[in-house]
């Protein structure tokens, strides 16, 4: 119960206090990238119940000549690459803390 309390105080002052920030982001993002901006993974959760981990796109939707993807090497953008140098990537994954799917301590 307190530590539910702590996730939900510290995860919406930290996005009362990034808005402006992720805004930025998500607009550079749709700049240089393009739609989607939010990247969307599904990843087991508490007791093995799936959920949606929200996280700001960082990797181009390239393929090859037949189609399949490239590495993920090969698909990491600049602007990815400096996102995940400083955790940017990560802001939305505060929202997933508000919903309860996850905590901001203890296993990811």
């Amino acid at each position: 119960m307190i530590k539910r309390c702590l996730d939900l105080g510290v995860a919406g002052t930290l996005l009362l206090l990034s808005a402006p920030l992720m805004g930025v982001v998500a607009l550079a993002i749709l700049g240089t990238m393009g739609r989607p901006v939010v990247f969307r993974q599904q990843r087991p959760g508490l007791g093995g119940e799936p959920f949606y981990l929200n996280k700001f796109r960082t990797m181009a939707e390239a393929t090859d000549a037949s189609g399949r993807s490239l590495p993920d090497g090969e698909r990491l953008t600049g602007m990815g690459r400096w996102l995940r140098s400083t955790s940017l990537d990560e802001l939305p994954t505060l929202w997933n803390v508000l919903k309860g799917e996850m905590s901001l301590v203890g296993p990811r």
